[in-house]
């Protein structure tokens, strides 16, 4: 498979400032600062790599850039094919892009909603690993990101057929959940009127972990818009929170992971416990 993982995603964000404060007190995630033109943005600090998530001062909230990692150059080519052969336009980075990243190629297109997806070669280690909170290793990476959308025909299309993503996992009547490595999903496709992020998901080392942000989170009055349980499809176990942009962030640990026999399926209600939404929940069914 050409595409081998989640590797960034960028937002442009109206308020900086508070989303280094929820990632520093709740989530023991550190920030540097690096120049993009005139704007200086903030790179959080997830693993040992140059950064998972860029925030850049914008007048709007919403998604600049979500970047996948290719595992070759060769790889880059035959993808770029199809996807010219499907009828986008891909377009080279610049190199001040590919410095940011920490890639050596980086391309990208505009997908059916007109969010910019990018397709890098490369990754660039710059610590041995962030400092965290004592008890753990907390956040360990990016785990993964779920779209909706009113194209998810078309989107569903791009990842599926194209970017050649496999189907894990499904729940009638619009929510899809896609894999480009062993991990459970990458992301999820929903159906909705409007064309969001719903959540992005932080990889935690444990469940001390998930525990311990949920106190951090509880003591700094951070609004918890999902409560601690486990998935029914990917088994892992975490909590939201409304971040400063508006969507969700999970905090979670412990998904699985799937083989080349694993089979899709519809896996029925969205969760073996918990996960109460503080807000109407736009995926649930009459089985959840």
């Amino acid at each position: 498979m050409g595409i081998r993982k989640l590797g960034y995603v960028g937002l442009d964000v109206t308020d900086v400032d508070a989303w280094t404060d929820l990632l520093g007190r709740t989530l023991g995630v550190g920030v540097t600062h690096a120049k993009s033109g005139t704007d200086e943005i903030a790179l959080a600090e997830l693993d040992e790599f140059k950064y998972r998530l860029a925030l850049y001062p914008s007048t709007e909230d919403r998604p600049r850039e979500l970047g996948w990692i290719v595992d070759s150059p060769w790889e880059l080519d035959r993808l770029t094919q199809k996807l010219t052969d499907a009828g986008f336009a891909v377009t080279d980075g610049s190199a001040e892009e590919k410095e940011l990243r920490g890639a050596t190629q980086l391309r990208w297109f505009t997908d059916p909603v007109g969010y910019r997806v990018e397709l890098a070669v490369g990754e660039a280690k710059v610590r041995l690993g962030p400092d965290r909170p004592a008890g753990g290793p907390g956040v360990t990476g990016l785990g993964h990101f779920v779209l909706a959308s009113p194209k998810l025909g078309e989107l569903r299309e791009l990842y599926e057929s194209v970017l050649e993503f496999q189907l894990t996992d499904y729940r009638a009547p619009g929510l899809y959940f896609f894999r480009c490595n062993r991990s459970h999903h990458s992301i999820a496709l929903a159906n909705a009127e409007t064309a969001a992020i719903h959540h992005l998901e932080f990889e935690h080392g444990s469940l001390d972990d998930v525990g311990r942000a949920y106190d951090r989170a509880k003591a700094h009055d951070v609004p918890i818009s999902i409560s601690l349980g486990r998935h029914m499809n990917d088994k892992a176990i975490s909590f939201y929170v409304r971040n400063p942009s508006g969507f969700h962030l999970e905090i979670g640990c412990g998904g699985i992971e799937v083989g080349d026999d694993w089979v899709p399926h519809d896996f029925g209600r969205s969760d073996e416990w918990g996960h109460h939404h503080a807000d109407a929940n736009p995926f649930a069914s009459p089985k959840s």
